[in-house]
């Protein structure tokens, strides 16, 4: 199992998919160790300290080429972050 780690910026958040409670998000980083069909976590820290693991479920590649972290939730645009890539 490859198991890589880098910090990041989020730059971007879009609505991806919402079927009743379930609803998916797409994450740009500002940039990433992630490869289109890769898993793995984001670790951040909000405001009040609280530390935050948002799964990355899949990440996909649009038609410009940039790459969107699929998640189920989303951090705001500007949040630091550290990914961690395990496969």
């Amino acid at each position: 199992m490859r198991v890589s780690e880098f910090s990041a910026v989020v730059t971007d958040i879009r609505l991806e998919s919402r079927e009743g409670a379930a609803v998916r998000w797409r994450m740009t980083l500002d940039r990433t160790e992630f490869a289109a069909g890769d898993v793995g976590v984001l670790h951040a820290v909000s405001r009040s300290g609280t530390r935050i693991e948002v799964p990355v479920l899949a990440v996909v590649a649009d038609e410009a080429g940039d790459l969107w972290h699929v998640v189920e939730k989303p951090l705001a645009a500007g949040t630091d972050v550290v990914g961690q890539v395990t496969r």
